[in-house]
């Protein structure tokens, strides 16, 4: 059986509010980053979560530890729960996974690019050479 544990972050990240989703399953430890704009609800947060789960893209997975659940008293999860909205900012697996992402699409972006600025010269260097030979016609 396939076991994947998810966990929301929302914090503030001036302006906007920010969400973290994280999971972790056998493939390793993944990450997807959402803006939310204004301070979202509850009950707004989990039909944004119903609607668009499918929607989220995360990033490459990362290795990460053996997991092994093992039960906990409700009151440490609570306190638990507690001092992580407490903690400001997001856990730094999920700032590197977020990172090594936003580099991935930096240079597939910066791939296109070139390839359209390579693509763009050739076009002009073509239309160059059909001006030239446009002129040297009546010889």
């Amino acid at each position: 059986m396939n076991k994947v544990t998810t966990s929301l972050t929302i914090f503030f990240d001036p302006p906007f509010w920010v969400g973290i989703f994280e999971r972790l399953g056998e493939q390793g430890y993944e990450v997807s980053k959402v803006t939310f704009g204004m301070e979202p609800k509850d009950y707004e947060v989990n039909e944004w979560y119903q609607e668009n789960w499918n929607r989220l893209k995360f990033s490459s997975p990362v290795k990460a530890g053996v997991y092994q659940e093992r039960k906990v008293n409700f009151k440490r999860i609570q306190k638990q729960a507690k001092k992580a909205v407490e903690e400001k900012g997001i856990g730094t697996k999920a700032q590197q996974a977020l990172q090594r992402q936003h580099e991935l699409l930096k240079q597939e972006r910066s791939v296109m690019t070139r390839e359209q600025r390579e693509e763009e010269k050739r076009r002009q260097f073509l239309i160059h050479q059909q001006k030239k030979k446009e002129k040297h016609k009546g010889r």
